[in-house]
């Protein structure tokens, strides 16, 4: 299983977020006029500073961001702040003070930014001192900027990248990039740099295939700017021009927390408004027609290969193979109620205590059973990728048929290739439609529901 070390943290900007919007509000209670201080104020101030901050990228800070960046970003956060702070007070209060608003977002500002360069220092230095928070890294090839990015890796410790080591290509390339692969399972490398110089297509083939079937970052240093002309993701490590490969949506904080807020607000909706009474019902037809428990507990692979129990109505008499064979069509495992709640896709709602959990999301690729995924991972290229995102109760996969029994080769090739189209390609509303086909699948019965 692939550890993740040093995200800038799934931690930190959620926290950043609530303090500084804490910071704002308590602000607001001391100093602005009582005839403002009510609800739609403080919405107003909740809903205009995120969405100011989404637009400028206000909490877009990462390891190799530069302070200049930073105090950009204040500035902008600053000014379009005041400005609607202004708007908002001038159109709903006719009696305020100007002096008052200005030093209300100047002091919030101001507390904000210090807080904010605290802890992008604090983790500089907690990366040099503690050496957490740290990525390893390989760079391969010989390139003019492998040796600039080299000497980078190696005298800024406080971004948080150590340089393990350096495959230059020079002699046998073949034989080195078959080396590197088996260097960065061994020693658990995070990330890969290729000069794009030393490398052929069908080098660049190979590095791809291998990053998204090992869950490995990988990233490139061109030769030029020109390559800016593809559709690829650009950043500077101070001065050295990077490129990343595979832009995940999710992988930005705000799309993190629109996603983790639905699947928390619709699994409680099912949970108290479906399942609070679901649950008894079900749980004296399961009992009369078969011994053992009223859910089903299977061990399968979440985000970054990590592995959870999965929730499921027991649809199946128990028996010592339900973890390695899946169900196929007239099943002699199944039960007459687990036929129904089966073909209806009864049987997946207690995934959605694994949704309020946080092991899956309302919507994502389904988790396969341990078993299943290490024999699909060896067999289907870029079967891994998946697993970049949290699994869900229901997928795009599974919405265009590619749900149930793998029969072939072919059912399981398209559902990572519906799989990998959503992660790179996921929307709020793409997920509504997502929910909104699987209930309309559900009601109107699916061949490969059993």
């Amino acid at each position: 299983m692939r550890k993740k070390t040093g995200r800038y943290s799934g931690y930190i900007r959620p926290f950043s977020y609530l303090l500084d919007l804490t910071v704002i509000i308590l602000l607001s209670v001391e100093l602005i006029p009582e005839n403002l201080q009510m609800l739609p104020f403080y919405l107003f101030l909740v809903v205009s500073w995120v969405s100011i901050a989404y637009n400028t990228g206000f909490y877009e800070i990462y390891r190799y961001t530069k302070v200049i960046e930073i105090f950009g970003k204040i500035i902008k956060q600053y000014f379009i702040f005041i400005i609607l702070n202004f708007a908002y007070v001038g159109y709903f209060s006719k009696f305020y003070d100007t002096k008052i608003i200005l030093q209300f977002v100047s002091y919030s500002i101001l507390i904000i930014s210090f807080t904010k360069l605290f802890i992008y220092y604090f983790l500089r230095k907690f990366r040099v001192v503690f050496g957490g928070n740290f990525r390893k890294v390989v760079i391969v090839g010989n390139g003019k900027t492998v040796g600039q990015l080299a000497e980078f890796f190696t005298e800024n410790p406080d971004y948080g990248y150590k340089l393990i080591n350096i495959f230059d290509l020079v002699e046998n390339k073949k034989t080195q990039i078959e080396s590197c692969f088996d260097f960065v399972l061994e020693h658990k490398i995070d990330e890969i740099y290729c000069s794009l110089s030393d490398l052929t297509n069908t080098d660049i083939s190979k590095f791809i295939d291998f990053t998204d079937n090992n869950l490995k970052i990988l990233k490139f240093l061109p030769d030029n700017k020109e390559v800016l002309s593809r559709n690829l993701i650009f950043d500077y490590y101070d001065y050295i021009p990077i490129i990343s490969l595979r832009n995940i949506p999710l992988d930005e904080t705000t799309n993190k927390i629109i996603k983790r807020l639905f699947d928390i607000v619709f699994a409680l909706v099912i949970i108290l408004g479906v399942l609070s009474w679901l649950i008894p019902i079900l749980a004296v037809l399961i009992k009369i027609e078969s011994r053992g428990p009223i859910f089903f507990r299977q061990k399968r692979n979440g985000l970054n290969y990590h592995e959870f129990e999965c929730f499921k109505f027991r649809s199946m008499t128990l028996n010592d193979i339900a973890d390695l064979y899946q169900v196929s069509k007239n099943d002699p495992r199944i039960t007459r109620i687990g036929k129904f709640i089966r073909k209806t896709s009864i049987d997946e709602l207690p995934q959605f205590f694994n949704v309020l959990l946080g092991d899956m999301s309302v919507v994502g690729p389904r988790p396969h059973m341990v078993s299943h995924t290490e024999m699909y991972a060896r067999r289907i290229d870029k079967f891994m990728v998946r697993h970049f995102i949290k699994p869900g109760i229901t997928g795009l996969a599974q919405t265009k048929g590619f749900r149930g029994e793998v029969e072939t080769d072919k059912d399981i090739i398209y559902r990572v290739k519906y799989d990998i189209f959503y992660l790179e390609n996921w929307s709020l509303l793409l997920d509504l439609k997502i929910i909104f086909l699987t209930v309309y699948n559900a009601v109107k019965g699916e061949e490969k529901a059993y």
